[in-house]
């Protein structure tokens, strides 16, 4: 099934890109949640034009994601969290407590959908995660995990 994104998905693509997706996913996820629309001429007509102006938003976008890089980079993010013997951890650190903590740190407030876990933080000690920045930008952040 043909279809425009409406929004960015994931391993999938960002908004206003045309992919072909099987038809269960698109009439039980993408579909109902509003991230997409089905490929007609005149939508594709739409998204064309969407995608001109894009293309000229991308330009400063990419300029802002660098800015938002060059602040990210070397920043090290210490999470207090409840351990017990061993250093194991009560529950797991998550993509939100990490953007909580890199806005209190003084970085910039990020999203936690642009945060990328190598798996998942259950452990004290330093990890590092990705902060995708912009799909041409991530940036490594640091963080220390340690008993609180």
């Amino acid at each position: 099934m043909k279809l425009i994104l409406t929004q960015e998905v994931t391993g999938l693509g960002s908004s206003g890109d045309t992919v072909e997706v099987k038809g269960g996913y698109a009439r039980n996820y993408l579909l109902p949640r509003g991230l997409a629309m089905l490929a007609t001429r005149g939508a594709e007509k739409q998204v064309d034009s969407l995608r001109r102006a894009r293309a000229a938003r991308d330009v400063r976008s990419l300029e802002e994601a660098q800015a938002v890089a060059g602040r990210l980079s070397g920043l090290n993010v210490t999470l207090p969290a409840r351990s017990g013997d061993g250093g194991r951890l009560f529950g797991r650190i998550t993509t939100a407590d990490v953007a909580a903590a890199v806005t209190a740190s003084g970085g910039p407030e990020l999203d936690r959908r642009r945060i990328e876990l190598p798996s998942s933080i259950k452990s004290l000690g330093t990890h590092t995660v990705t902060v995708r920045v912009h799909p041409e930008v991530s940036v490594p952040v640091t963080v220390d995990v340690v008993a609180g």
